[in-house]
């Protein structure tokens, strides 16, 4: 399924924390931490290379996931989003997120708010902030509070 959480930035933890063991060890004179600054530096580089070696998620194979109920696929779903919407490709961005919306993901919700209302405006967006709001979500909530920008003259408060 491609790419997920895991060990995938611990490679690049592990060299420079390899090279300050190495350091300090030279530093010291002591031959175990140098012994240990090689472990971790095998260890970095295996990891990195791995990671770059994995092939990406495809959105097809997540959707896929995402509608059956896995969590993580619409993780991947909405990373494979924000990707897209960084590398300047918003219509992907919201397709993507669509997907996990339909999934349910409220983290999804706001972000596709978010798009719309980069795109459209706030009252475009509204909907969607507002299911993200009746899900949970914290910052979405604070839109709707009174005084908030989706609530600002007092009346008709939402969730």
């Amino acid at each position: 399924m491609g790419p997920g959480p895991g060990p995938r930035g611990l490679g690049y933890f592990l060299l420079p924390a390899g090279g300050a063991l190495s350091l300090t060890g030279v530093i010291t004179g002591n031959g175990t931490l140098i012994s240990l600054s090689w472990i971790m530096w095998v260890l970095g580089i295996l990891l990195v290379l791995w990671n770059r070696s994995r092939r990406p998620a495809d959105p097809r194979e997540l959707a896929a996931a995402a509608a059956a109920g896995d969590a993580r696929a619409v993780r991947g779903l909405r990373t494979l989003a924000l990707t897209a919407r960084a590398e300047g490709r918003p219509d992907t961005a919201e397709r993507l997120l669509r997907q996990a919306v339909k999934a349910g993901d409220v983290e999804s919700m706001w972000e596709l708010g978010r798009l719309v209302e980069q795109r459209e405006g706030l009252a475009a967006a509204e909907p969607w902030f507002r299911k993200a709001a009746e899900g949970g979500h914290a910052v979405a909530k604070r839109l709707f509070r009174p005084g908030g920008a989706l609530h600002p003259d007092g009346a008709d408060p939402a969730p």
